[in-house]
Formats: structure tokens, C-alpha cells, sequence
């Protein structure tokens, strides 16, 4: 069983402040255990695409970096490059857009580093032995690094059901290759709801779309499943068969979480900030409203104990009103689920400690 530390949001001093409980956290988790003296310390998290503005605080990454340096290790921020087109493509616009989101040294105390090289060409292959992979696409940078500490933000997710720690590793480790690997999936027209607008052949990072006879013509060959496209058309008419699809994929990402941390056998530490709880990832250009009230903040060693903390948390609230919820709104129902019926946070939670990940079992600790 792992061991989740929590801390709760009431505050009454600065003792009690946010930035104070996550030094709490990164003591009680034991993080200074993973990481040595001038340790090169990869603090991976997202920053967040060009619209949105409910992403990771970066004052609370400069708490997180702050107790590295304590350590006399040499801490960096770091993300790697989208699949998509949108602000964070490449590392010049992704450096630009983490600046103008906060993540400046100034601020946060650390450079920011893309892991993934100048247009996501820097990786190394990782071997996993998985059900769909046996080795997997993982960022240089990433792997570079002596140690790790993962902050993620967690929200809703269109596919993955959750974003959480297990998502931040496979997708956000992972160079655009990888991230194509990931998805697979592959869009389908129902040609009778479309009208031909374009809006897909503009979004569309491959090209892979074009209007033929007032239709969407689809070239299988060039999509790579990025879903730009399913998010873009304003009729409705281009989706994924998640029926089929949405179990595989979260294999393929659960498998991918392991290669990102197989070479870091205890130098890799999570913490999960359960606060602004939107429906969608901090890759949409956009912020929807929570759907559950703020929670707190988890640590640990695990990456599935702490997402399944995580999950556990979320669905234990009463879901709020005027939202994208639109079902489970009781306290104990799959949020996650009534957000997205078709996704399955669960089994990816499920499938990660299945395959060595992690553990589900945890002990809820509260700092």
C-alpha cells in the first residue's frame, strides 16, 4: 500500500498558505530521499496552452524548486512539444508561451528546458515490453535528468477520462512521435452532418484533410489522431469510435507512463494539485468552469496511488452547477465519466498498476 500525503485548503496564517503546505508536502513524501547532490532535476509539469489560464500556478513550482536547490541539486523546467498546432509546437514558441504564462526565472527560480530538442526530434527509445509497445518514444531531456518531480494539474481529459500524474509522464514525456503513437486512433466522417466549411483542413498539423465536392476527405496515410479536427468542426460531423478505441489507448499511454520513469527507480516524485478542476486538458486554448469545488493538494512516490487518490477525491464531491458536467453530479459518482461518458479514467488507472506502474492501494496521509 502507498503512502498519499493531503493537504487540505483552510488556511489561517501563512503557516497554513498553499506555498507553505507544498514544502510540507515534498518533506512529508520523502522527496528529498530521490534527489542527490548536484543532480541535474527535471521538474516536469505543463505550462499550459495560449488561452487557457487555469494551469499550473507558477508560484507553486517555485516552491518545488526551491527545496531542490535546498538539496544542492540543479533543477529545470521542462515540457515537450505538441502534436497539435497551437503555441507550444516547438520549443521557441513553447519557451515563449511558458514566459508569458508566468514561467519566467524570475519567478519560478529555474530555466525552462524542452525535453524533447528544438521541433521534438530529441528522444530515445525506452524499452517496456508492453502489450502494444515494446519500446516506447521518451524525451532526451527527460531521460537525461537524475531525478524527477512531476506536477501535475489535475482536470478532465476528452480521452484519457482524467489528467493526472500517469497522463503528465506518458504524453508529456513523450516527443511528438510518441504522442502520435499514443493516439493511433484515427477521426471518421459522418459525411451527411458535414458542409464542407474547412475548418478541419485549417487545424489539421499534417495536412491530412482536404474538401473534396463539399465534403471532408480524409488521407488515413498523413492523420496521426491528434483529435484537432473532432474539437474544430462546428457541426459535429468528425469523431473517434471511442466504442472500440478508448481502452487501447489508455494501455498505450499507461505503457508509455512506464518508459518515462523505467531508468528512475526511486528519483521520481509526484504531487497532484486538485484545484480548478476544468473538464479539459490545460491543452485546449480555453478555461471552462470547475466541476467540482477545489480540493487540495496530494504527494507521493507512486504515480497510480496518487491518481487514484486523486479520482477518489473528485468523485467523493458534490458536482457543481452551470458546468460541463452533465451527469453524477452526487457525491460518490465517476465525474470524470459524467463529463465524458464514453471515457474510462478508472481502467486507466487500473491498467497502470497492472503493468507495474504502480499501486492503487494507498494509505491517505494528511499534513
Amino acid at each position: 500500500m502507498a503512502d498519499v500525503y493531503f493537504a487540505a485548503l483552510r488556511a489561517r496564517g501563512p503557516h497554513e498558505s498553499k506555498a507553505a503546505k507544498i514544502r510540507r508536502l515534498f518533506d512529508a513524501a520523502g522527496f528529498g530521499e530521490a534527489i542527490r547532490p548536484d543532480d541535474l532535476t527535471a521538474v516536469k509539469l505543463h505550462f499550459g496552452e495560449r488561452g487557457c489560464d487555469t494551469y499550473l500556478n507558477p508560484l507553486f513550482a517555485r516552491q518545488v524548486v526551491d527545496k531542490v536547490k535546498e538539496r544542492g541539486a540543479h533543477p529545470f523546467l521542462t515540457d515537450t512539444a505538441t502534436l497539435y498546432a497551437g503555441s507550444r509546437a516547438d520549443a521557441v514558441r513553447h519557451t515563449v508561451t511558458a514566459i508569458e504564462h508566468g514561467f519566467a526565472y524570475a519567478v519560478s527560480g529555474a530555466p525552462v528546458i524542452i525535453a524533447d530538442g528544438l521541433a521534438g526530434g530529441y528522444w530515445r527509445e525506452v524499452a517496456v515490453d508492453g502489450q502494444h509497445f515494446q519500446k516506447v518514444r521518451i524525451a532526451g531531456s527527460i531521460l537525461d535528468a537524475d531525478s524527477m518531480l512531476v506536477l501535475s494539474h489535475v482536470k478532465g481529459h476528452d480521452t484519457a477520462g482524467i489528467g493526472g500524474a500517469i497522463k503528465n509522464l506518458a504524453m508529456g514525456c513523450a516527443p511528438p512521435a510518441g504522442k502520435a503513437e499514443q493516439h493511433a486512433a484515427r477521426p471518421c466522417l459522418e459525411s451527411g452532418s458535414c458542409i464542407g466549411c474547412g475548418m478541419c483542413t485549417l487545424v489539421c498539423p499534417q495536412a491530412a484533410i482536404m474538401v473534396v465536392d463539399g465534403r471532408a476527405k480524409f488521407n488515413p496515410e498523413h492523420c496521426v489522431g491528434c483529435g484537432d479536427c473532432v474539437r474544430s468542426c462546428p457541426e459535429g460531423a468528425i469523431d473517434f469510435d471511442w466504442t472500440t478505441e478508448i481502452r487501447p489507448f489508455l494501455e498505450r499511454l499507461c505503457e508509455y507512463a512506464l518508459g518515462a520513469v523505467r531508468s528512475k527507480l526511486g528519483r521520481v516524485g509526484y504531487i497532484n494539485f486538485l484545484l480548478d478542476i476544468t473538464p479539459d486538458c490545460d491543452c485546449v486554448s480555453w478555461s471552462d468552469a470547475a466541476i467540482v469545488p477545489d480540493i487540495g493538494i496530494l504527494a507521493s512516490t507512486d504515480p497510480v496511488a496518487i491518481d487514484r487518490a486523486s479520482f477518489d477525491l473528485v468523485n467523493s464531491e458534490q458536482g457543481l452547477a452551470r458546468t460541463h458536467l452533465a451527469a453524477n453530479h452526487a457525491p460518490g459518482e465517476d465525474k470524470f465519466k459524467g463529463v465524458w461518458d464514453y471515457t474510462d479514467a478508472g481502467y486507466q488507472i487500473e491498467y497502470a498498476a497492472r503493468i507495474g506502474l504502480g499501486e492503487e492501494a494507498y494509505r491517505l496521509i494528511e499534513v
